[in-house]
């Protein structure tokens, strides 16, 4: 995914209005495809040490956080996207 953003790529929600939108690599298929990664990775770390809840709890807790910030990238993009 970080290949695909390639200089683009950044943790801050940006948009830059003359640049094209990502539609190589997994973009072609997912709006938001690196969040699949940071969801596996909050549940599968803590159930490799069997810490089932922390696991349960942490994994809840993220995708709190990454539906809010889905919200936000798609509110920000809705122009470009022609939404």
């Amino acid at each position: 995914m970080i290949a695909s953003l390639g200089r683009y790529w950044t943790t801050r929600i940006i948009t830059l209005p003359d640049s094209p939108l990502v539609r190589t690599g997994p973009f072609r298929y997912l709006r938001h495809p690196n969040y699949l990664l940071v969801v596996a990775e909050i549940a599968v770390l803590p159930l490799a040490f069997g810490a089932v809840a922390i696991a349960v709890i942490f994994s809840a807790l993220n995708l709190l956080l990454i539906a809010r910030r889905i919200r936000i990238e798609e509110r920000v993009l809705a122009p470009r996207r022609g939404a």
